[in-house]
């Protein structure tokens, strides 16, 4: 008992720190084998994924949907962890899912993201760690009742490149990576690159002024010297958009659900304000674009069932307030260059088929054409407008199989006359020449494909030109100038091309592009790209650039390389007494273009020109120099010769005497028998 009061009598240590001790240990050195194994931030979040637009159900059906979310995504990876937030007893439409590792949530996205579960719902599929992301941009997305008026600059800046050179886009790495690039036949001059730029494709406006990229909450339009975001438009799961010819309206479609007080699935914007002009119900969009515009943006279209609704800009009102009641329309198109509309309608009973062209806004029948024994039509414009070709499938009565007719409309000339040309072959492809009066058909049964050219005459007549027998061809398409086409077999055919000069009719060049999806004309007409897309071919994913007489300059492989796109150039100001004065003088400007092209055709002249530039500027102020300072000495040179200007002795040249003198070098004697 002594002891222990003894103990508990002893004064207690103190581990309190002095007051004048400084600590000067940081927590990284006296823990650094612990906080080496802290867990950082972001470990665990990037294998989460953020699935948008799930169905919103109750308690009693929450374990189906659990059933089916995870059978579907399960296929990407083992999935450790999922959250379905709820409010109000049912879920919220988005749903966590955490996967084993970063990868299988990287599949996920890459696989899953635009997955249609049903008619109402289609996934958006994002990593967690690209919240922050959207968090940051999502007030972005919101449409601004008013915007202030911001400079982007020269918006067709592109077109003043000294060399002429065109842009296209170009996606590759499966949608990773997006860039823009200037064509030179040496090599693509890269303009502006960017990852992610787009979430699915990317389209350029018809004049070439904008960019618009896809994203899960919207659209988005670049343009100017740096491709800045010019204009944002906010709608929900967007994949298909549209144009006016005029660039002062685009329209966009998303297959969620709207509703029937405010139409969601089609809209329409004003890309100057940024503002919803109108919005519109779609139940299907299997024939985009569900609304057509006319060529100069004033009015825009819709066909339904037995009515052809006509709409006016800037109202977004239908036109005299009410739409056609045409009973049986199937096909409609506007003119390229009038406001004109060509519609069809099958027959009735005892009523024929007819085609009837109507002018707009007086809603005039100019033209109407009764057909008979026909099984459809498609509609064909030239791309002025000068000529309408309705393609008609027809069984003629006492006849087993299809005869098609070519009716070509002469819309320049009074009373609108129709030609026909017949052709009891079945037809693979037609095209009318975009800036003349020949078109081109393919026809036959593979491998008896035929290539046809039609001239459309000022006399009334349509003439075969040529025709070229077993064409390995399933597409035509013509240069945006004329007179150049590529006959292409893409897909199925492994890419054959041949390259068409129609002044004559003659082939200038046959080649191959194995596996070809896709064949691009740039907008001069001047180069052509043929290209292997891996959205169709998982191989050889590649771009070719050729000249239109068919030589090679470049292969561009790109990884898993998608989609290549020229950008469109705006119509030229020019008039056409301007054009043709240029086109008269073209031997006097070919001589200086024809010299440039010599300089550039390889580096190292490119290179030494540039050499020789800087040492002739070089020369050229040393010179000046020099004779500045000739110039400042003239006194001092008086004074050293007593006075005497000796800078004048030599200009008095017509006292001058010339005297030649001749003397001997050299002499050769060659004996006569040495030439035997």
């Amino acid at each position: 008992m002594a002891a222990e009061s003894e103990f508990d009598e002893e004064e207690e240590p103190s581990f309190s720190d002095s007051e004048d001790f400084v600590d000067d240990i940081d927590d990284e050195e006296l823990l650094e084998d612990v906080l080496r194994e802290r867990p950082l931030e972001a470990d665990g979040i990037d294998s989460v994924v953020v699935v948008d637009n799930v169905p919103q159900v109750g308690p009693e059906r929450l374990e189906k949907l659990k059933n089916v979310i995870h059978k579907i995504f399960s296929k990407f990876g083992k999935i450790t962890n999922e959250f379905y937030p709820e409010a109000s007893g049912t879920t919220k439409g988005y749903i966590f899912l955490e996967y084993a590792s970063p990868n299988q949530a990287l599949e996920a996205v890459k696989n899953a993201d635009g997955y249609k579960l049903d008619k109402q719902h289609t996934f958006r599929v994002n990593l967690f760690t690209d919240f922050d992301k959207y968090m940051n941009i999502s007030d972005q997305w919101e449409t601004p009742e008013k915007q202030p008026f911001k400079d982007f600059g020269n918006m067709r800046h592109w077109l003043e490149d000294p060399d002429c050179r065109d842009q296209y886009s170009v996606i590759y790495e499966s949608g990773e990576r997006t860039a823009i690039f200037s064509n030179d036949p040496k090599e693509p001059i890269l303009v502006e690159e960017r990852a992610r730029w787009t979430e699915t494709y990317v389209r350029w406006s018809p004049k070439g002024t904008y960019l618009a990229t896809f994203h899960q909450r919207g659209i988005a339009l670049w343009g100017g010297e740096k491709f800045k975001q010019i204009q944002r438009f906010s709608h929900q799961g967007v994949s298909l958009i549209d144009f006016s010819p005029c660039e002062r309206y685009v329209v966009t479609f998303s297959p969620l659900m709207d509703t029937k007080e405010d139409p969601q699935a089609i809209i329409i914007w004003d890309i100057l304000t940024g503002q919803k002009k109108r919005g519109f119900h779609c139940e299907s969009s299997a024939h985009w674009p569900i609304f057509k515009w006319s060529q100069d943006g004033k009015f825009f279209a819709r066909m339904t069932q037995d009515t052809l609704s006509i709409y006016e800009t800037p109202s977004m009102g239908l036109l005299d307030k009410k739409s056609l009641k045409i009973n049986g329309i199937k096909d409609f198109s506007w003119s390229p260059g009038d406001n004109i509309i060509a519609f069809w309608v099958p027959e009735d009973k005892d009523i024929p088929a007819r085609v009837t062209l109507m002018q707009f806004p007086s809603r005039l029948e100019i033209r109407v054409r009764n057909l008979f024994n026909v099984v459809d039509c498609k509609l064909h414009w030239q791309r002025q407008g000068d000529y309408l070709c309705v393609k008609v499938d027809r069984t003629p009565r006492g006849t087993q199989g299809v005869v098609t007719n070519f009716e070509i409309f002469r819309m320049r000339e009074k009373q609108v006359p129709v030609d026909v040309v017949e052709m009891k072959e079945s037809i693979i492809a037609f095209a009318w020449e975009p800036n003349g009066s020949k078109f081109a058909v393919l026809h036959g049964e593979s491998p008896r494909i035929n290539a046809s050219f039609y001239h459309v005459k000022s006399n009334g007549k349509i003439d075969l030109i040529k025709m070229f027998d077993k064409q390995q061809a399933n597409s035509i398409f013509w240069s945006p100038q004329g007179q150049f086409m590529v006959l292409a077999g893409l897909r199925s055919m492994n890419g054959a091309l041949a390259f068409v000069d129609t002044s004559d009719c003659t082939i200038m060049y046959i080649a191959e592009h194995y596996m070809a999806s896709d064949v691009e004309w740039d907008p001069t007409g001047r180069y052509v790209v043929t290209s292997v897309s891996w959205w169709s071919h998982k191989v050889d994913n590649a771009y070719w650039l050729w000249t239109f007489q068919g030589r090679l300059l470049q292969k561009n492989n790109k990884d898993r390389f998608c989609q290549l796109l020229w950008r469109p150039r705006p119509p030229t100001l020019l008039s056409q007494e301007q054009i043709k004065a240029i086109k008269k003088d073209l031997k006097k400007y070919s001589k200086i273009f024809e010299q440039k092209d010599r300089l550039s055709q390889s580096k190292a002249s490119k290179e030494l020109v540039d050499k020789r530039r800087l040492m002739m500027e070089e020369y050229r102020r040393y010179k000046d120099s020099a004779i500045q300072l000739y110039s400042q000495q003239r006194e001092l040179r008086l004074q050293l010769r007593g006075g005497v200007d000796t800078d004048e002795l030599d200009s008095n040249v017509e006292d001058w005497e010339e005297e030649t003198i001749e003397f001997f070098i050299s002499e050769d004697i060659i004996p006569l028998g040495d030439l035997e």
